[in-house]
């Protein structure tokens, strides 16, 4: 918990920081007419001894009272789009598993319909008491409905 909060007020206290060390740079602004009658602004004075600056106070920019609670909300709101796009990128993940897993059982069950339409072959189930018996037909047609049943639910065309 104590991560979190530091982690959430660290880009507020880097963006405090800079407007501190910006406020020197919010010095004075210099206006004087050069020797071409050209009016000139810096944040210089003239180097020229015959030159006389006026000197310009600039406004100083309004500032924002909500500047830390909107940096704490855009990283919040950076931070949440990362967890989402980590969210689906795992959703799409598990969703292409399942997918796969889905054919695999679709195969499995298409090859079980198969070997329950050749007549000739001798399929054997396991009955109650575990001992293993034949089909008979009506055993396999029943069975070859509800797999086909199935096949109808969870299997594309």
């Amino acid at each position: 918990m104590r991560h979190a909060a530091l982690t959430l007020c660290l880009p507020a206290l880097a963006g405090a920081l800079a407007a501190l060390l910006a406020l020197p740079a919010a010095g004075a602004l210099y206006k004087w007419t050069d020797a071409n009658g050209r009016v000139v602004y810096s944040d210089q004075p003239p180097t020229a001894a015959n030159v006389k600056p006026e000197v310009l106070r600039a406004a100083a920019p309004a500032s924002n009272p909500n500047a830390v609670k909107e940096l704490a909300q855009k990283d919040a709101d950076f931070r949440k789009r990362q967890t989402d796009r980590s969210d689906a990128a795992a959703k799409a993940e598990k969703d292409r598993a399942v997918a796969e897993q889905r054919t695999d059982e679709c195969a499995r069950v298409a090859a079980s319909i198969q070997q329950l339409q050749w007549g000739q072959v001798v399929i054997y189930r396991a009955n109650e008491k575990g001992e293993q018996v034949p089909m008979d037909e009506a055993a396999r047609q029943k069975e070859r409905a509800r797999l086909e049943g199935w096949m109808k639910e969870n299997c594309k065309a």
